[in-house]
């Protein structure tokens, strides 16, 4: 019974395995009822960072004599991600970096330049009353709370339709003080004209002048016989602008998409190489343990794929590989030290059931502590560092918790089940007893069985019942019986010898 429920578990295993590498690297079209749905496995859904997709990336550094405060950078990171969304780069990178930087990162870009066009120059907003359409009056918004003008109170500005000629239009969005402003203003001049200004520290730059048909409380309307693409373009420079930290771009280069293509390939063959001789030493050196390890190496590569895809905020990069391949040589040094804490026991007299059980519980300790204080390491290169140096750090935290998982669980699973459907024969797992070793010599260790509960409870009623008849025995027949007390007697020489031996004299009687 025991053989055929661990056949059946091993079975399951190695199908969930296989599942996860066929599910990792297959694709195929599915068309339920005509529609056409495509199936990537994980290893093609895993966001690939620009050193491995190429693109373009940008550093800006806050333009203000004084450290900004952490709200408003973080206000303004989250304003360029939502910029680069609503442009259709949904894979671009926003980070920080120290108190002053941004990175900005946009992988398999197309055009280059369109994307500088959009963040190359964050700029300002001024929004201008003009009564004649040429000349400026004052400004709506005044110099804003930091400096810059309107985009303090703009929370968005994207292209809509207008209801009546359907044409493309420009909507403009305001928090609560800037609907009061802007209310007010249009209240008041209502024929005029409001010019709105992009500035580039001495340069202004007119991007829209609009006549005011209505006072306008709420969401504010730009029209003007746009184009779909005149009024996006608009709409991206009215967002520049709103940016809660003034910025100046201080680095930007582009990555050629074919040295990420090579560096890919390059780590990928790497990795498959090393993967593989780790798999043929485990195998040739610990035989059946080995075969294995490589098993538990199989199923760990299909969990990492399935994390790396599935998990949003992962971007594997170069330094990101490195961290897997890292990750699966520590997972393997769990393995090793099992199996050699495994032979130590069998080698020194302990048959191969208690030599594994002992294998594990003494392996235990030191797995875990060289992967927890790793993983510390990990979160501290995830929480402080930047860019590659915290995907590498996410990379090898997600390689270490899987790593344990498949030392301590998967792999004793899987050796169990092993040992209980090929037997015990020593040389299928490379054991060997110790030079001179005598098995008649021996005391085996015996596991102790468990009894079932009926038996303990019989047991424990014939205690009962047993002392209960030495109570009966130690009983006096009757009250007025005293009992018998041996009489006392003097310790002579030869007690005190029995006792304490013969002190070591040697000297001879006169």
């Amino acid at each position: 019974m025991k053989k055929k429920s661990s056949l059946v578990f091993f079975i399951l295993i190695c199908v969930a395995t296989a599942f996860l590498l066929v599910a990792s690297f297959v694709q195929f079209n599915y068309y339920p009822g005509g529609d056409a749905w495509k199936y990537d496995g994980f290893v093609y859904s895993i966001k690939l960072g620009l050193d491995l997709k190429g693109g373009i990336y940008a550093v800006y550094e806050a333009d203000t004599d004084e450290v900004p405060e952490d709200t408003r950078m973080n206000g303004t990171v989250q304003q360029l991600t939502s910029l680069l969304g609503g442009k259709g780069y949904s894979e671009a990178t926003v980070v920080r970096e120290g108190t002053r930087r941004i990175r900005v990162e946009v992988p398999d870009v197309d055009d280059p330049e369109e994307v500088f066009d959009i963040i190359g120059n964050p700029a300002e907003l001024e929004f201008m009353v003009s009564s004649d359409g040429q000349s400026d009056d004052y400004s709506i918004f005044g110099e804003g709370l930091t400096g810059n003008g309107a985009g303090d109170y703009i929370t968005d500005a994207y292209v809509g339709q207008d209801p009546e000629s359907l044409d493309p239009v420009v909507v403009i969005r305001f928090n609560s003080e800037g609907q009061q402003l802007f209310g007010d203003a249009t209240a008041e001049h209502v024929g005029q004209y409001i010019r709105i200004y992009n500035v580039q520290g001495d340069t202004r730059t007119l991007i829209s002048n609009a006549r005011i048909n209505e006072e306008i409380r709420g969401a504010a309307t730009i029209s003007g016989n746009f184009t779909l693409e005149e009024a996006q373009t608009l709409a991206d420079q009215i967002m520049s602008g709103t940016f809660q930290v003034p910025l100046t771009l201080i680095e930007s280069s582009v990555v050629d998409p074919t040295l990420g293509d090579n560096a890919l390939m390059a780590g990928l063959i790497g990795g498959a190489i090393a993967f593989l001789l780790i798999m043929v030493f485990m195998c040739a050196f610990y035989r059946m343990m080995g075969m294995v390890a490589c098993i538990t190496m199989l199923a760990y590569m299909g969990l990492m794929f399935l994390f790396l895809a599935t998990l949003p905020w992962v971007q594997l990069s170069l330094p990101g590989i490195a961290g897997i391949i890292l990750s699966i040589g520590m997972m393997v040094d769990g393995n090793v030290i099992i199996y050699e804490r495994i032979k130590d026991e069998f080698r020194n007299g302990k048959s191969l059931l208690a030599a594994y059980h002992a294998g594990f519980k003494k392996a235990t300790a030191a797995i875990l502590d060289s992967n927890i204080t790793t993983i510390f390491a990990a979160l501290m290169l995830l929480i402080f560092g930047s860019g590659t140096i915290s995907g590498f750090g996410l990379t090898l935290l997600i390689g270490l918790i899987l790593s344990i998982f498949s030392s301590l669980v998967l792999t004793r699973g899987l050796l169990k089940w092993t040992i209980n459907i090929w037997g015990q024969n020593p040389k299928l797992y490379a054991l060997k007893r110790r030079a001179g070793f005598n098995e008649a010599d021996e005391v085996q260790y015996v596991p102790k069985q468990r009894k079932p509960k009926a038996a303990k409870k019989a047991k424990a009623v014939a205690a009962v019942a047993t002392a209960g008849d030495m109570d009966s025995d130690l009983a006096p027949s009757d009250e007025s019986e005293e009992p018998t007390v041996a009489p006392k007697r003097a310790i002579d020489e030869d007690d005190f010898d029995k006792i304490f031996g013969d002190g070591g004299d040697t000297h001879e009687n006169d």
